[in-house]
């Protein structure tokens, strides 16, 4: 069995996975300053109260945009698994050939959404949707060209934003909406929220599809926390919540002779 971790700014994702087949999910709420004890635990304990052994893991992957946490969360596997983990980082083999001007600078998370789309999807232009704690696209070619990317704040995030920067705004709850004029402070807030960032996504894909696509729309593929909030519309062409985790295991294999450190 392979153990999945994709270490967010507001959650860990993680999976479990035999003979390529997801045997179970999780989400945690990520907790700055945890100690390896921490997060082993609740790994081993997550997995036995799903009916899995964790003694049967034989292979863990990891990726994080929160560099103080891969130490803490290495430790924990190595302590509670006895296994050193893969780290998705500069170095590894990929598969893609990434356009950055510094390739350094793209998110270990776009990376492992970027090589699932190109697995899942091959042959085809794709432009990855991540919705979560920022809410980033990603444009990948046909050829396995990871052509660039947008990043812009997330739903949460913009909604913290109304709250600290304002005296009389609070939080809402970000959900759906059917109809775009809100008649109370709350519903207000949930429009904007929701149709501000239909509205950014659909002229952000617009641009990049003419940009780098020659106008020919792409597969669009959604993912991440808040993509099924917009599962309805006709922003996205399939939503696949474990993205990053198919990523992962996909180059964990693609690494399997490396000697991992």
């Amino acid at each position: 069995m392979k153990l999945c971790l994709d270490v967010g700014n507001s959650h860990i994702y993680g999976g479990v996975y035999q003979s390529g087949r997801a045997l179970l999910t999780f989400r945690k709420a990520s907790k700055q300053g945890s100690s390896s004890d921490e997060y082993g635990l609740f790994f081993r304990s997550v997995l036995r109260e799903n009916g899995i052994d964790p003694n049967q893991v034989t292979k863990i992957a990891l990726c994080s945009v929160v560099p103080e946490a891969i130490y803490a969360i290495s430790a924990a596997c190595q302590k509670y698994f006895d296994i050193p983990p893969f780290i998705l980082q500069a170095g590894v083999k990929t598969g893609l050939k990434i356009q950055y001007r510094n390739p350094l600078e793209v998110g270990a998370d776009r990376i492992a959404n970027a090589i699932a789309g190109a697995d899942l999807f091959p042959g085809e232009n794709l432009i990855i949707v991540d919705l979560g704690t920022a809410t980033t696209l990603c444009a990948i070619g046909k050829d396995r060209s990871y052509r660039g990317g947008v990043i812009l704040p997330g739903l949460k995030m913009s909604m913290q934003a109304l709250e600290s920067g304002t005296s009389k705004l609070g939080s809402v709850e970000i959900t759906r909406k059917d109809t775009c004029l809100g008649r109370t402070t709350a519903t207000s807030i949930q429009s904007g929220l929701y149709f501000g960032h239909l509205g950014a996504l659909q002229e952000i894909i617009s641009r990049v599809q003419l940009e780098e696509f020659d106008g020919q729309r792409p597969k669009v593929i959604a993912t991440g926390g808040f993509a099924a909030l917009f599962d309805e519309t006709d922003l996205f062409d399939q939503v696949v919540q474990d993205l990053v985790l198919h990523g992962l295991l996909a180059v964990l294999e693609m690494n399997a002779t490396k000697q991992v450190i």
